[in-house]
């Protein structure tokens, strides 16, 4: 009698930070048709290889389902491990701000144009890269830190925060596309430049004293893209550095690791 070796159980493996604002890479299985994580599509690339990230709040469980084109599927379910952010208690009233007719006649387009740049879809591959620091530096604000006051939480900190001196050189983390230089200060975020480094992953650096590329223009990673500063809303020069993938912000400490002593 002939034994038949069965055939071997397809997986979805995962490499990187399964935790609340962290990010993984992964290979989809052969013959994968469409690939979702809780239910919200996921984009693959030609040779299998897939991003994945979850929001600073996201909950304790996901899941992965690959659709194969013979009909199957295979799933995979998620532990989202959880965080302990840096939480500081006021024992005082949360004060709503109120923002002038004046102020959100100029934020709105300001929003506008960051929506607009984080829907463009590049050719961008850093996402497959190590990243890198964009500024070495002391860390002055960590992701997810937070104020309640009285109960009621304030916004949460949707960042990495560097110390520096204005003109400090910043780099790019990773390879990219410029999807927003502005040509002017925002009014929170100062000079805002942002790179898409493909598959829904973006970096926005905020306050910079000047920006050196412009929109559209492919970055590499280590190169010189703009300065440190204090523009916009900043009581100092420090380099802001946020992420996000499709909606959800991640921290970049999560995904550039420990920086470098020196």
């Amino acid at each position: 009698m002939m034994l038949v070796a069965a055939a071997p159980a397809l997986e979805i493996p995962l490499s990187g930070a399964l935790s609340q604002g962290g990010a993984a890479t992964g290979s989809a299985p052969k013959g994968t048709a469409s690939l979702t994580l809780d239910g919200k599509s996921v984009p693959v690339a030609a040779d299998g290889r897939f991003l994945i990230a979850f929001d600073r709040d996201a909950g304790p469980d996901a899941r992965l389902v690959a659709r194969l084109a013979d009909g199957r599927t295979v799933e995979r379910a998620i532990k989202v491990a959880p965080r302990d952010w840096r939480i500081e208690r006021i024992n005082a009233p949360l004060r709503p701000v109120k923002s002038s007719e004046a102020f959100l006649d100029l934020r709105r387009p300001e929003l506008a144009r960051i929506a607009a740049a984080r829907g463009k879809v590049t050719d961008a591959a850093g996402w497959r890269q190590t990243f890198i620091w964009p500024r070495q530096g002391r860390i002055s604000g960590l992701f997810g830190s937070q104020r309640i006051y009285q109960g009621q939480p304030g916004a949460y900190h949707g960042g990495v925060d560097v110390a520096g001196a204005t003109g400090d050189p910043v780099v790019a983390p990773a390879d990219g596309v410029v999807i927003l230089a502005a040509d002017k200060p925002f009014t929170l975020e100062g000079h805002l430049l942002m790179v898409d480094h493909g598959m829904g992953l973006n970096s926005a650096f905020l306050h910079l004293s000047r920006i050196d590329v412009k929109e559209g223009d492919h970055v590499s990673q280590g190169q010189v893209i703009g300065a440190i500063g204090a523009t916009g809303r900043a009581t100092g020069p420090h380099l802001h550095w946020g992420m996000k993938w499709n909606d959800a912000r991640i921290d970049p400490m999560l995904v550039a690791g420990a920086m470098a002593a020196g």
